[in-house]
């Protein structure tokens, strides 16, 4: 007699149907449930870590064997809920925490931050380049220090503009605050954004500012803003969780991570604005950081804007 699937649950934090990084962790569920899994999707909207984590305890109350939180949104809460529910596993995705029954899967956004830091370097026509974030999370911060070692490996001593936002998914907060970051100078913004993109897109059509996108192919969506696209499609490591407790294969205290080796998770896309000599230059860079000769930056120190 075949048992039956797994009961799995991938909650998703943010308003539902909003942003890149949600997208890609739908997708991932998606995939699961066409090969069969039995996976049910959550949106969670509240932001503070207590509120997710008592949405996250009335999931796990209606039985389930594995629940996956979808982004370094669920490092916190996670860990406050992990400990009630023994029996069951748990997945982060962006996350680092772990636990007896809890492992994290991370594709290495940081790897093609690193190389959308060189990029912007080499393209900026001002010398200023900019980094836009949401939340303080930890998968946010290493990415902005990605970015900005990535300028500053290119050589050309130009100038870094950071800020985050607060908060992933307002369009009009991110776009008021571009505004602010090209009046510094700016003329190439590394948006890490979610639901607060098209904010950040209408004010570089107006400023004829150029963008440079993250977790998915930005590139093929609008090629008039985009410059490139940081792809780190971390829905993938949703599917990869599921999978692997469905194969037995699910290792709790451990961090499975997939960088530039697998490109269908980790690359960066580039527009037709990109110059031979200038993709020269990141198939360069892209062969240091496969080598490990170049490991990107994963802490910040410099001066934030705002």
């Amino acid at each position: 007699m075949t048992p039956p699937p797994a009961r799995v649950a991938v909650a998703l934090f943010g308003p539902q149907g909003k942003g890149s990084f949600n997208e890609s962790g739908l997708r991932g569920a998606l995939r699961a449930r066409e090969r069969g899994h039995a996976v049910q999707v959550h949106w969670i909207g509240a932001a503070a870590t207590e509120d997710r984590a008592h949405h996250l305890r009335q999931i796990c109350a209606a039985g389930l064997d594995l629940l996956v939180a979808h982004g370094g949104q669920g490092d916190e809460p996670v860990s406050l809920v992990c400990g009630d529910f023994p029996e069951m596993r748990f997945a982060i995705t962006q996350g680092h925490t772990t636990a007896a029954n809890l492992a994290c899967y991370e594709v290495l956004q940081e790897q093609s931050a690193f190389l959308a830091g060189v990029l912007a370097a080499l393209q900026t026509r001002s010398g200023i380049v900019a980094h836009l974030s949401g939340e303080r999370v930890r998968p946010g911060l290493k990415g902005r220090a990605a970015f900005a070692h990535g300028v500053r490996a290119a050589g050309n001593d130009c100038r870094l503009l950071t800020t985050f936002i607060g908060n992933q998914h307002d369009p009009e907060r991110a776009y008021g605050v571009t505004h602010d970051l090209r009046h510094g100078g700016a003329d190439i913004v590394f948006a890490m954004i979610d639901g607060g993109r098209d904010g950040v897109s209408q004010a570089c059509r107006e400023l004829r500012m150029q963008q440079i996108g993250n977790v998915l192919d930005w590139v093929e969506r609008d090629p008039s803003v985009f410059l490139a696209s940081a792809v780190a499609d971390s829905g993938s490591c949703a599917l990869q969780a599921i999978e692997d407790h469905a194969q037995d294969r699910f290792a709790p205290q451990t961090i499975q991570r997939y960088g530039l080796e697998n490109p269908d998770c980790v690359r960066l896309v580039c527009g037709v604005a990109v110059s031979q000599q200038q993709q020269a230059a990141l198939a360069h860079w892209q062969q240091q950081l496969l080598t490990g000769a170049v490991q990107p930056d994963t802490e910040y120190a410099g001066e934030e804007f705002g």
